[in-house]
């Protein structure tokens, strides 16, 4: 099975350097022409993952229509982009492992309700976990989930792209892997928020605790399943998104906390973070269904300007005492 991947960045870049090994060929489209150029001539993604020599068996191109040459497709463009790429694929009937992690703003739709109404004749798997791209493109172990409707595709997928150092579990709770994967983003700015604002690790600790919280009620909702949520998808991806500076969600956060605004810091970056996008359809969609999601409330508050950090800590550290339930 001949592998394509859509979307240069960072991510797409590991996920084509775990596709590739054994000399495996990998063709990787970026719409930047610097990319291309880079992986082509020099072996390197020096924009997105600078140091990373990368297998010789990976081309890059600009040209969409090479990728019909692939037997499937890892979907790895910002989450806000996906139904736009899809629709300029000339044959949209292959099987699609979504690796992006949002909620479509305009439509509150998650990804693989997006690539089915975009390529309705696709199957769809979604591929999500505990990933930093660099340790991934560098071979390190790392563990993931791959959820599809049909466990044939999910098992045939799965033998395809896993290595001794890419671990994968296989799942057919699709929705629960997408919405563990797009709150934790957002759950990621609030926690660096707390690192910025010099809160310490117990404040840490207790927006992680309670934001899966948020997140197992929201998934619950919408149909996921509760292990799924406390699986990698979910709670693995939390804890490592909410924990360090390579995560570009929890940067942003962290800028908000040291005193700069969303706006500033989201202005001429050559990297997207998801969470900024995905906070207000989220507040939108929890408001809209009766769920109580206050971080997420207040990550959206901060990233349009409504409020300042110390206004979002004051609104939740007065919220009344209750008892502690999901």
């Amino acid at each position: 099975m001949k592998l394509g991947v859509i979307g240069g960045g960072a991510w797409g870049t590991a996920l084509a350097q775990v596709a590739s090994a054994g000399d495996r060929e990998t063709l990787l489209w970026a719409l930047e022409p610097e990319v291309v150029k880079s992986i082509n001539d020099r072996r390197e993604n020096s924009t997105f993952l600078a140091g990373v020599p990368l297998n010789a068996a990976i081309r890059a191109t600009s040209d969409l229509a090479e990728l019909d040459s692939c037997d499937a497709w890892l979907l790895v463009t910002p989450a806000q982009h996906m139904r736009g790429v899809l629709g300029r694929v000339s044959d949209c009937r292959k099987p699609l492992i979504l690796c992006s992690k949002g909620i479509e703003e305009k439509s509150g739709q998650l990804l693989h309700q997006v690539a089915r109404e975009a390529c309705p004749d696709a199957q769809v798997a979604v591929l999500s976990g505990p990933t930093f791209a660099h340790e991934v493109a560098r071979g390190m172990p790392t563990a993931v989930t791959l959820a599809a409707d049909d466990s044939s595709l999910g098992e045939q997928l799965r033998d395809r792209i896993k290595q001794p150092t890419f671990r994968i579990y296989v799942s057919d709770d699709v929705a629960g892997a997408e919405i563990g994967g797009a709150v934790k983003n957002v759950l990621a700015i609030a926690c660096g928020v707390v690192e910025g604002k010099a809160l310490g690790q117990n404040a840490r600790a207790a927006l992680i605790g309670r934001g899966f919280a948020e997140m197992t009620r929201f998934g619950l909702a919408l149909g996921a399943r509760r292990e799924t949520l406390a699986g990698l998808s979910g709670l693995g991806d939390l804890v490592l998104t909410c924990s360090s500076t390579s995560s570009r969600n929890y940067s942003l956060g962290k800028g908000i906390g040291e005193g700069r605004s969303a706006a500033e810091l989201m202005t001429n970056r050559k990297t997207i973070a998801e969470g900024a996008f995905t906070a207000p359809v989220l507040a939108r969609l929890a408001r809209e269904k009766g769920i109580d999601m206050p971080i997420v409330e207040a990550v959206d508050a901060l990233i349009a300007g409504r409020a300042d950090v110390d206004q979002v800590l004051g609104a939740l550290l007065s919220r009344p005492s209750k008892a502690e339930a999901i």
